[in-house]
């Protein structure tokens, strides 16, 4: 089934009762994920932060970002009915709207990054592995990039709940900031102060069921570009290049498996595209880059790993 703009959704694949994953969205076998090799709940997991543990905070978040790049946090003052509410909106909108609802909301696909309902994020030049998985990308800070009337009305809570989690991830996000750079003996305006205005998206990723998940990747290996990102119940990252490598960024995917949907909520804060980002440290490891010829080379080039931060390596 192909819809607006010749995108095929993923779901829509599913919903057809595809047995056979399509050659595009087919991993290499050297990037393939490992299915029934280890339980999950047997993998270590990146260590949980207390932020209301004011006396070892920051030394736990900077053995965290030293040694993981990323972490869990608890106690963070975001109230856990807006992180089920989100949750509920965005899996009610891949679940319960029509393919043709959905639609009405497709993004540009000659625009990486553009607001609304995609599947391919990278430039349609890149021949990348597509990802097995369906997204709803939100614009919504600064504020004069927030428009909810692009955003679904189906539920009459859908808006109202974004720009309130999208007030919440911003505060948590300039907090944990403010104590990361502190943990590496800076002010703790340091790292926020070099980011500037935050430019915050919110993209909501749902990966159906995949017949064959031992061939696909729900999102293929990759650490974020932004200042900070905060993901429901999963990671936080993006920190290389500011740090100067005293603190890392964690490269991470998402698999499939054939029984069951998944959804995951990401908050990305990234600095503005006119930003030059450099390093606090002398000397400096990595050459500064103005932020929007960063971003463009990660969606031309696609994100593999850590090649478009290994790229400013001196």
């Amino acid at each position: 089934m192909e819809v607006a703009s010749n995108q095929i959704r993923v779901q829509s694949l599913v919903q057809e009762g595809k047995t056979v994953v399509p050659p595009q969205y087919v991993q290499p076998p050297e990037t393939r994920p490992v299915h029934g090799k280890r339980n999950e709940r047997d993998a270590p997991s990146p260590p949980a932060i207390d932020l209301s543990s004011v006396d070892s905070v920051h030394e736990q978040l900077g053995r965290a970002c030293r040694e993981w790049g990323a972490f869990h946090v608890i106690n963070h003052g975001v109230p856990v009915e807006l992180l089920d509410e989100m949750r509920r909106e965005g899996h009610s909108f891949f679940e319960d709207c029509t393919m043709d609802q959905k639609v009405s909301y497709a993004c540009d696909p000659n625009s990486p990054a553009s607001e609304g309902y995609g599947s391919r994020m990278l430039v349609a030049s890149n021949d990348t592995v597509l990802d097995w998985r369906d997204y709803y990308d939100h614009h919504t800070l600064p504020l004069s990039r927030r428009n909810p009337s692009k955003w679904p009305h189906f539920s009459s809570n859908y808006r109202k709940v974004v720009a309130e989690y999208s007030d919440q991830m911003s505060g948590l996000a300039e907090k944990l900031l403010g104590l990361i750079s502190e943990s590496l003996g800076l002010p703790s305006s340091c790292i926020k102060d070099t980011v500037g205005e935050f430019y915050q998206n919110i993209t909501v990723s749902y990966y159906p069921p995949c017949p064959q998940p031992e061939l696909t990747l729900g999102l293929q290996s990759h650490s974020d570009m932004g200042a900070i990102t905060l993901l429901i119940q999963d990671d936080v990252g993006g920190l290389e290049i500011i740090t100067n490598g005293k603190y890392t960024s964690a490269p991470h995917r998402a698999i499939t498996n054939a029984m069951s949907s998944r959804l995951s909520v990401a908050t990305f804060h990234d600095p503005a595209k006119t930003k030059t980002i450099h390093p606090v440290f002398e000397p400096p490891k990595y050459r500064q880059v103005m932020y929007g010829d960063y971003v463009s080379s990660w969606y031309t080039k696609g994100p593999e790993g850590k090649q478009n931060v290994d790229a400013l390596l001196l």
